[in-house]
């Protein structure tokens, strides 16, 4: 296979991150685990979070090791700012401080155009769910790791939103609204962080398989939203991985307060 087809993780070991700490949130399986990986196969030491799944998020790191990396994998819930506090101070002790941030992690939901609620249907308690994983966690980890990464004097925090804030082709109220939160927060964060040398951005998947969020969908869906897609297909966790590889990397040091939609043209922005 051709370095233009490959995935992030599967073009060999680089030292594009040597020397880089990287702590991402929700690394167990799906999208998480393979941006864990491609962090970890290009030099970064990876702490990959999970909240309950602990021998899927030991596997990552096994595989990362095994490849020659560094990673640990470190229970936390991100929604509870003590346990954030304490794996950090645990990355920090392991690896040094994180000085490259991915939030993932966000309350479990099911992407089901059949199933969801609707507008009258979903209730504020449905928005403040959703708001406490996407936005509460990453407000929680990303105020953890900023002292380290000002006193590094540097440092890369990547969002992991959805091409629904933009494109809401099935309207999921409570997800949607919640990304929509965190991009804003992103873009914040952007513009206070960029005198210290920290970049701030977002990457924006479509629907993303396979994962355990799209399970649900059918044939019948999946083929009309490829058939809807300029590239005609749906993306991978391997895709999304390549996003936040760029944004980790050196490549993207004069990009802040971005979002880049990874859903093969149905965004085009």
């Amino acid at each position: 296979m051709s370095a233009l087809h490959g995935s992030p993780s599967g073009l060999g070991r680089s030292d594009l991150l040597a020397g880089r700490v990287a702590v991402v949130t929700g690394a167990g399986r799906g999208i998480g685990a393979a941006i864990a990986r491609a962090l970890g196969a290009h030099g970064a030491a990876v702490a990959v979070n999970y909240l309950r799944d602990a021998a899927s998020a030991e596997g990552v790191a096994a595989t990362i090791e095994a490849s020659g990396g560094r990673a640990r994998a470190i229970r936390a819930d991100v929604t509870d700012p003590a346990a954030v506090q304490q794996m950090v101070a645990e990355v920090d002790d392991f690896f040094g401080p994180a000085d490259i941030v991915v939030n993932n992690a966000l309350r479990s939901y099911t992407f089901d155009p059949l199933a969801r609620r609707t507008a009258w249907e979903t209730t504020w308690a449905d928005y403040q769910l959703q708001l406490e994983g996407s936005l509460g966690g990453a407000v929680n980890v990303c105020r953890a790791a900023l002292p380290g990464m000002q006193a590094r004097g540097g440092g890369r925090i990547i969002n992991l939103v959805t091409d629904l804030v933009e494109r809401p082709s099935v309207p999921y109220h409570d997800y949607t609204t919640a990304k929509a939160a965190l991009l804003g927060f992103s873009r914040n964060l952007a513009a206070e962080l960029g005198p210290f040398g920290i970049t701030v951005n977002c990457v924006a998947p479509g629907l993303v398989h396979p994962t355990d969020s799209s399970r649900t969908a059918t044939d019948e869906q999946r083929d009309a939203l490829e058939e809807a897609t300029p590239l005609r297909r749906l993306a991978t966790p391997d895709d999304v991985a390549g996003a936040v590889l760029f944004f980790s990397s050196e490549w993207a040091r004069f990009v802040t307060g971005a979002c880049l939609f990874v859903d093969g043209g149905l965004v085009m922005r």
